[in-house]
């Protein structure tokens, strides 16, 4: 998958040098090291590419990275988080750029990964973003990752601060000559739908200024049910702001969009996707103000995935990724032992030197 823990990586790296080149593995190296892909290769290239700390992609890149890659794209050194990422026999594929001194590290975002993401799909439950003590989700975490075995696929729950939101936003005003355009939505696990869109209305403006309003979760719940929304309002707040073509997010948006919030805003247009328009709790339609002023907008992105989509993917192929997620942490959980004896063994060495 790609999601917000992937933005907050790259935001680190792109802050240790200059330019930032993001190799994407093909899906058939990712099914051969790790289990099945969520995304296709063409959707997460297109993802990537739509991150704005992001200046080029390498399609296809390989699953090990060695000096010879680095010298093809004359990078001075990788960055990866500090989880370890193991080829299919157990080995760190980042190890010859690691002995060559080529090798930098950043901090994971705890609280994600993709193995919670699927986990939450298949749960179908409210638990991940009610109450993370439930059966329910300690259920989940048995089956997907159990806190304390690898601190790299366990599931931890994600504290938004303010710091990261500022480490994310923009920053930046509308300034004069700028087409304000507001749209609003759940954007949830946050995919090329979603991208697809949002570029689509940047292109309708020379200098586009786009709004994302999003909906809190119980407001998520209640138009489309289930266990919706997958990802609590402050994962998906970082999902959108870490978006090339989103200049500012609007946390916890009324559901309708209202004279008052137009004018807060100086909106100029409001745009909507193909998908359905659910009424408001009162049944009126939420875009009555936009379309009586004559500034709404049904924008067709050409792209018709759905967060329902995704989920199915996930659940027409559950043994799959069930056993991709417990594979994926047996490999972590051997690799962590071996470092432990190591440790041990070095410990042992040098009180025998004391001695």
């Amino acid at each position: 998958m790609v999601h917000y823990g992937h933005s907050n990586q790259l935001r680190q790296a792109k802050a240790m040098g200059d330019y930032l080149i993001v190799g994407v593995h093909t899906d058939s190296e990712i099914s051969k090291h790790k289990g099945p892909p969520v995304f296709t290769q063409e959707e997460r290239y297109k993802m990537v590419r739509a991150i704005k700390w992001v200046d080029e992609v390498v399609e296809g890149a390989p699953y090990v990275t060695t000096l010879e890659t680095l010298d093809k794209y004359n990078c001075d050194f990788c960055v990866h988080g500090d989880d370890i990422t193991l080829t299919v026999d157990g080995k760190d594929t980042y190890e010859e750029v690691k002995k060559s001194g080529r090798y930098r590290e950043c901090k994971r975002t705890q609280g994600v990964s993709t193995t919670d993401l699927v986990g939450r799909m298949l749960l179908m439950t409210k638990a991940h973003h009610s109450n993370i003590d439930s059966s329910d989700y300690q259920e989940h975490t048995d089956n997907f990752g159990k806190k304390g075995h690898s601190p790299w696929t366990g599931v931890s729950q994600f504290l938004q601060t303010s710091q990261k939101i500022i480490q994310f936003a923009s920053g930046q005003e509308p300034q004069p000559g700028d087409t304000i355009i507001y749209v609003a939505g759940a954007f949830d696990l946050f995919h090329i739908g979603h991208v697809d869109f949002l570029e689509a209305v940047h292109k309708l403006a020379e200098k586009p200024y786009i709004i994302v309003g999003l909906h809190f979760d119980q407001e998520v719940n209640r138009y489309k049910g289930k266990n919706y929304p997958i990802m609590n309002v402050h994962e998906r707040t970082l999902s959108v702001l870490a978006c090339r073509y989103v200049s500012e997010v609007v946390i916890g948006a009324p559901f309708a969009v209202t004279k008052d919030l137009l004018d807060h805003f100086k909106v100029d247009l409001v745009c909507h996707g193909k998908t359905e328009i659910y009424p408001d709790k009162d049944g009126s339609d939420p875009y009555a103000e936009p379309r009586r002023k004559g500034i709404l907008r049904t924008v067709d992105s050409g792209n018709s995935l759905t967060t329902d989509a995704i989920v199915q993917r996930i659940i027409k192929n559950r043994l799959l990724f069930e056993a991709r997620n417990q594979k994926k942490e047996a490999k972590e959980i051997a690799v962590i032992q071996a470092m432990k004896r190591q440790e041990e063994e070095k410990t042992k060495e040098r009180a025998q030197a004391v001695l």
